[in-house]
């Protein structure tokens, strides 16, 4: 089964657990055993993190399945003032260490997607 989920919410700490449920859930479905699919959800925070950091008040999180789970997450909507963090680079450090396949997408130097990958064992 190739299964296909995407999540647009408001940015906040409020929708964080819903996230996390729903990339365990999605993990699940893909085959990803416990450890990765925790590196997983830590990989989709700090994502989400990241896009807040940037002034995002709105996310998108697509979950693919195909042999593991490609995941996208895309800020959205009018932006708020960014408020970057020194804690962003041990963000994006975590991404490339955990996740496969790591592409960040900018407009005019601002960070506006991630997406990684994960393999099912």
């Amino acid at each position: 089964m190739n299964a296909r989920m995407e999540l647009c919410f408001p940015l906040g700490s409020e929708m964080m657990t819903t996230v996390r449920l729903t990339t365990g859930g999605m993990c699940a479905l893909a085959g990803l055993d416990l450890d990765t699919s925790e590196d997983c959800k830590v990989c989709v925070t700090e994502s989400l993190l990241l896009l807040l950091h940037r002034g995002f008040r709105e996310a998108r999180v697509v979950f693919s399945e195909e042999n593991g789970l490609r995941v996208a997450v895309k800020g959205e909507g009018e932006r708020k003032e960014a408020q970057e963090s020194a804690e962003d680079d041990i963000s994006l450090a975590l991404l490339g260490a955990l996740a496969g396949e790591v592409a960040e997408e900018k407009r005019e130097g601002v960070l506006v997607a991630l997406s990684f990958r994960f393999e099912s064992k």
